[in-house]
């Protein structure tokens, strides 16, 4: 499955199969600025750092015209990554959608058993922070998966 990294915070969220990366980092417990999730209005922009996407559903050319596309443009309510790719949001900052759930100390807390459920999934917060992202997956820069708690 396909991945993306949101920087500069280093989140890295696993895609499935045709999923855009608005619906990935939204379902994964995210939020940024967005607008339709139609591709009418552009809101959604973003710079695409590195990878490919596909638009599988048709793009207007007044949203998103070619010289934006040829320049890294994304339009996520629409961009289908064609393998792991990396974006830059414009103006905006990726937000927890809800921030109390989402995060979870890499620690086991005290009288706890280190057998508690991480959430869906399990994922990192690059930096090396140890802090683990529910509904998220990846590498943390410390070397592991977050299958280790």
């Amino acid at each position: 499955m396909p991945t993306v990294t949101v920087q500069p915070e280093g989140v890295v969220v696993e895609l499935r199969a045709g999923e855009t990366v608005l619906e990935g980092l939204h379902r994964a417990g995210y939020a940024y600025r967005t607008g339709c999730r139609r591709g009418g209005c552009g809101i959604c922009k973003v710079d695409l750092v590195a990878g490919d996407v596909e638009y599988h559903k048709t793009v207007a050319d007044t949203v998103l015209p070619a010289s934006e596309r040829g320049s890294g443009t994304c339009l996520t309510c629409r961009a289908v990554p064609a393998g792991d790719v990396c974006i830059t949001l414009r103006n905006d900052r990726l937000r927890a959608l809800h921030p109390l759930l989402a995060f979870r100390p890499s620690s086991t807390p005290a009288g706890g058993t280190g057998t508690e459920p991480a959430g869906p999934a399990g994922a990192h917060l690059a930096g090396g922070t140890g802090t683990h992202l529910a509904g998220v997956t990846g590498t943390h820069p410390a070397g592991g998966t977050g299958s280790e708690n």
